[in-house]
């Protein structure tokens, strides 16, 4: 048994909209007055002992008493939200990973957690807790025991239930084959048996359509910008803000949705490939890469940074743990300059060297056939 995330995109009504849009608002308080109590404990007593989840679960009732319109919140919601500020406080100071920041309504993603009431009608049908029945779409309709469900909003416009559901997995029939992979950017994978997995440039398939709105969107956020300076200037009873230039708000969800859009296509591409990998494979040896160190280079940043070689590692890890097979990362040091048939070292190559011929033994090498080896013979 596994726990498998399930993401549904979901059609709520106007009224079940609103309710969502409040609960998010309800979630987004407690996590500010929480956050906001727990700092100035620290400042008042730096030494005082972390509060758990369930300490903070306590105070909710008096918060009800004081902000009676709490009560309207979905109660679990509010119980996950401590939850999960308690983890992230906690995480700053053992991994020092950033400290918990305040939330806003102007942040165009919104989510919250509830953990009960939540059933499955049919394949088209689900029920939420406040919220009730609710039509669906999924390519996947075999589920499990429900845990949880992550109602989110995203900067589209879109929402999606995420359920995270307690499900059995069966392992995939072992092969007895291993496997080396080199990651690249003008070929997105190289595995040690030659074959080339090719780099689809989905953000320059949607370049122009999203560049369009972009430039729009700028243009339309300066002009606000100035109508927002008037109303100020002219000490306007109720200034307006950005949320309330319609052209403004078009273009941002045009970008937001072009945006999603390549995301969209990137990771269903990746699913394909890991998955297809994890069939073929029993184990499977990858590059430990530091992508944010290869982001500095500004000639290749933008190419990198679509491969999401972060994301295709990630899939990789959790595939092969419910598969039953193996994966190991590998450090990429002087894979691509030593040969991978004698073992001599040929020294650094540039990067526009792709084929090598190796002086001792003479064999011609393809630079990431070469390193996928290596990677595998380690």
């Amino acid at each position: 048994m596994v726990l498998k995330g399930i993401k549904l995109r979901i059609y709520p009504n106007q009224e079940q909209q609103t309710q969502i849009k409040m609960n998010f608002g309800y979630n987004r308080f407690v996590w500010n007055k929480m956050l906001n109590m727990m700092i100035k404990r620290y400042e008042n007593n730096p030494e005082a002992p972390f509060l758990n989840a369930f300490a903070l679960n306590n105070l909710l009732p008096s918060l009800k008493i004081e902000y009676p319109w709490l009560k309207k919140a979905e109660s679990t919601s509010l119980q996950a939200t401590n939850h999960d500020l308690v983890e992230s406080y906690k995480k700053f100071f053992k991994e020092h990973s950033g400290f918990p920041k305040f939330k806003s309504r102007k942040f165009p993603k919104q989510s919250y957690t509830s953990k009960m009431g939540i059933r499955l009608i049919n394949e088209h049908q689900i029920k939420l807790p406040k919220l009730g029945l609710m039509r669906f779409k999924c390519g996947q309709i075999k589920f499990g025991k429900i845990k949880n469900v992550t109602i989110r909003l995203s900067s589209a416009g879109k929402f999606y239930a995420i359920l995270l559901v307690d499900t059995d997995i069966a392992e995939l029939v072992k092969t007895n084959h291993f496997v080396g992979i080199d990651m690249g950017v003008a070929d997105l994978m190289i595995t040690s048996d030659g074959v080339k997995y090719p780099t689809i440039r989905f953000d320059k398939a949607l370049s122009r359509k999203k560049h369009y709105w972009e430039k729009r969107l700028a243009r339309r956020r300066l002009q606000a910008m100035k109508e927002i300076a008037w109303d100020h200037h002219n000490k306007v009873a109720e200034p307006r803000e950005l949320s309330d230039f319609s052209n403004y708000l078009k273009a941002k969800h045009m970008v937001a949705k072009y945006s999603e859009k390549i995301t969209n296509q990137r990771n269903n591409y990746l699913h394909n490939l890991t998955k297809q990998l994890v069939e073929q494979y029993d184990v499977i040896k990858i590059e430990d890469l530091k992508t944010k160190n290869l982001l500095r280079n500004h000639k290749l940043a933008r190419a990198i940074a679509n491969q999401s070689w972060r994301e295709l590692r990630s899939q990789l890890e959790y595939k092969c743990e419910w598969y039953g097979k193996q994966l190991v990362t590998v450090n990429p040091r002087k894979t691509s300059q030593i040969c991978s048939d004698c073992g001599y070292d040929d020294g650094k190559h540039t990067l526009d060297i792709r084929q090598w011929t190796c002086p001792k033994c003479g064999v011609q090498h393809d630079r990431d056939i070469n390193a996928a080896k290596n990677i595998l013979s380690v």
